[in-house]
């Protein structure tokens, strides 16, 4: 379908390109006719129809400025990017730190900025410290520092008033999808651990917390966040909001677990607590002895692997859920049945031999 002729071209800022979310969002961006996008990241990338990238250490406020400050059509910031840390008081400082060089540079160069969106999570509501209220809704109070997420947003609500942009906030669950290199990638591990697993003539055993085996979760589809993340961006009513984004439906790993040994042909045995950032440290042998096998694509362990993250979603012995109610009021309908979703990028990583 041909844009509208009166409808402008938009250029979007994607911070984060290369992660799950930023990586998903110019994809979907590429479909839409009305966008053109720059992908900002440390990296790189490489350039196609509609898409450019610029390569920029966002912790150095000069360098932010000289490689941001010429991109005068920008017309949205959609901010994905991450620095993780050892500790919840020093993943702070960097994460507002990036999100302000961002906006201190374009806001100056951009006289058409009219959003920016940023990336959040269930952060904001507690999740990762310990059992907290759900479903968790967007009006929830506040909890005891330190929380980049928070801190990010309290910037944005400061800086907005008298400017010409409005501000909007996405919080999903665990967000799904294709990325390598990432620290967060969650389909990436189960893949990775249930395809050694095989290897090794292994069950694919549940390694986390008894309690966590059996609670109550959801998932975010990478490409649904991407949907509703410029729905966000571009529906007025949404200006000034933070909206949380799920795919619809809740499991328990004690029913999909089995599900995904299925996929992968091996059989299950009793859950067995055990932390993968440790009895996975010693596997880099075995992938590349994999990736040689089975002919994969050359991608290193550690692109591979994000074992502290697998570790930290599966100790979640306590419900994990949020209300998404708000965004379908506004507007925003769709929805992923989280099996498939599994399913559907296990086998995208097949067939981008990403596993065997």
């Amino acid at each position: 379908m041909k844009p509208d002729k009166t409808e402008a071209i938009k250029t979007a800022l994607v911070v984060g390109a290369n992660g799950v979310i930023g990586r998903n969002l110019i994809d979907y961006l590429m479909t839409l006719p009305e966008w053109n996008i720059i992908g900002v990241s440390r990296r790189g990338g490489e350039d196609s129809h509609k898409l450019r990238y610029v390569a920029v250490d966002l912790l150095n406020e000069k360098e932010a400025h000289e490689k941001l400050g010429n991109l005068t059509e920008v017309t949205h910031i959609f901010y994905a990017a991450y620095q993780d840390r050892p500790t919840w008081a020093e993943l702070v400082t960097p994460n507002l730190s990036m999100l302000v060089n961002v906006v201190n540079a374009i806001e100056t160069a951009a006289p058409n900025l009219q959003h920016v969106s940023l990336m959040q999570g269930y952060k904001v509501y507690g999740a990762h410290l310990g059992p907290f209220k759900t479903p968790a809704r967007e009006t929830d109070a506040n909890h005891m520092p330190p929380e980049f997420n928070i801190d990010q947003q309290q910037f944005l609500e400061r800086r907005q008033p008298g400017s010409s942009w409005t501000w909007s906030a996405l919080r999903p669950s665990v967000v799904c999808g294709f990325a390598l290199g990432n620290p967060m990638n969650l389909a990436m591990v189960i893949a990775i651990y249930a395809s050694m697993s095989k290897e090794l003539g292994l069950p694919l055993r549940f390694p986390g917390k008894p309690g966590a085996y059996h609670s109550l979760l959801e998932m975010t589809d990478a490409s649904l966040l991407a949907r509703a993340t410029v729905w966000a961006a571009t529906d007025a009513r949404c200006a000034n909001q933070a909206f949380n984004i799920t795919n619809g439906d809740l499991f328990r790993w004690n029913e999909l677990w089995p599900k995904i040994a299925a996929f992968f042909e091996i059989e299950t045995a009793p859950p067995l607590p055990m932390s993968l950032e440790v009895v996975m440290a010693d596997k880099e042998a075995l992938w590349c002895s994999m990736v040689e096998k089975y002919d994969l694509v050359n991608n290193s362990y550690k692109d591979v692997s994000s074992w502290r993250f697998g570790d930290f979603v599966f100790a979640w012995d306590y419900d994990f859920f949020a209300d998404g109610s708000k965004a379908r009021r506004f507007g925003f309908h769709d929805f992923v049945d989280t099996e498939k979703m599994f399913m559907d990028i296990f086998e995208d990583f097949r067939q981008r031999k990403v596993i065997p």
